[in-house]
Order: structure tokens, then C-alpha cells, then sequence
């Protein structure tokens, strides 16, 4: 008991339990809030439930200490940590899916072959720009693939613009080659394990 009122639990213990409380039940509420917008409505009252849960212990120990100003710090510190940490795991787990919309002046020709020659769909078409004809690419390519695909326009069409949108939902799923083959063995073992789908196999082993 005396140790739960000592100097140590009060002012050092308590504020790191807030601190860490605080970053881990605001980068949940981040991954949320990102869910979310992504339509992955199954997950995101799942994560929610945790979320609140260890924000209500955060809050009931500031509630308990409310003479102490070093949990003010501790909570305050611990929001602005979870909201950099919630962005950074974003990042690193880019979910889902963009759309890239190039308006290019430039025949976009070799852009186009360079971009299916490296698995990336693309479709195009016509325009009219304020200083004549112009063409618009739109690409849809998941999130962890964005920077190869911005990389390929500076490469070959540098003076283009380009626009990078979020998109909510697609109703198919968008494979790069590299992934195909790792699709094709999912999709197969599936099928083997319900008895409902017929073994596919992967473009490369049919060649």
C-alpha cells in the first residue's frame, strides 16, 4: 500500500500508463476512422470496442488524480504520439485501393505500354484541354503500389498532371502480376477446402 502512494507510483507510474493508454486508444481510433472510409465496415466496431475500452482506463486515472498535473501532460502527450503513430501505421499498412487520373499533353503512348508491361491497368481516353487535344489516363492500383506507378509518370510523361483519389469500394479486385500468382493459389486451395470451386491455376504454370 505505501508503494501505491509513493512519489514514484504517483507521479511516474500513473502518467506512463496514461501516456501509453492514450497512444495506443488514439491510433486505434485513427485505423477506425480509416476503415471506415474504406467501407471495411466489419472490423472497425471491433476496433472501436478496444478503442473506448482503453480510453475509459486512461480517463478513470485522471479522474483519480485529478490534483495531479503530470497526468495532464501524460494525457495530452500520449494524444498527440497516437495520432503520429495511428498515421504512420496507416502508411505502412496502406489499405485498399486509389485511382490515379493523368491529363498529359504528350503522346502517352510508351506511358501506357510501360504501365501494362508492368502489370498496371489502364484506361484511357480523349480530351480537350484549354490549349488543345489531351489525354486522360485513369489507373487503379492498390495503395502500396502507388509510388511505383507516380514513379513510371515522372518517368516518362514528367510535365503531366496527375491526380491521386481515394476510392471507398471496388467491386473487383485489382491484381498486379506480381501478386497473380499468390491470388490464384488462394483462390485454388478455397475452392479445395469447400468443395464448391474448381482448382484455377496461375497464368504462369498454364504457359
Amino acid at each position: 500500500m505505501e508503494f501505491i502512494h509513493s512519489d514514484l507510483f504517483t507521479y511516474v507510474l500513473i502518467p506512463l500508463f496514461i501516456f501509453f493508454a492514450r497512444i495506443i486508444d488514439v491510433s486505434l481510433g485513427t485505423l477506425r476512422i480509416i476503415f471506415v472510409t474504406k467501407g471495411m465496415s466489419r472490423i472497425a466496431p471491433l476496433i472501436g470496442f478496444f478503442e473506448v475500452l482503453i480510453w475509459l482506463l486512461a480517463i478513470s486515472r485522471i479522474m483519480q488524480n485529478l490534483e495531479n498535473w503530470v497526468c495532464y501532460v501524460a494525457y495530452a502527450a500520449g494524444f498527440a504520439s497516437g495520432n503520429l503513430i495511428g498515421m504512420l501505421l496507416e502508411e505502412k499498412l496502406a489499405i485498399g485501393h486509389e485511382m490515379i487520373r493523368v491529363i498529359t499533353r504528350k503522346d502517352a503512348t510508351t506511358l501506357i505500354n510501360v504501365l501494362r508491361e508492368t502489370g498496371h491497368g489502364v484506361t484511357w481516353n480523349s480530351a480537350q484541354g484549354v490549349d488543345g487535344e489531351v489525354a486522360v489516363l485513369y489507373i487503379i492500383a492498390r495503395r502500396s503500389m502507388i509510388e511505383d506507378v507516380l514513379s513510371l509518370i515522372n518517368k516518362h510523361n514528367p510535365r503531366a498532371l496527375y491526380t491521386v483519389e481515394a476510392i471507398k469500394y471496388v467491386n473487383k479486385e485489382i491484381f498486379h502480376r506480381s501478386e497473380e500468382a499468390r491470388h490464384h493459389r488462394w483462390i485454388s486451395n478455397r475452392g479445395k477446402k469447400m468443395g464448391k470451386y474448381p482448382v484455377i491455376e496461375s497464368p504462369q504454370s498454364q504457359q
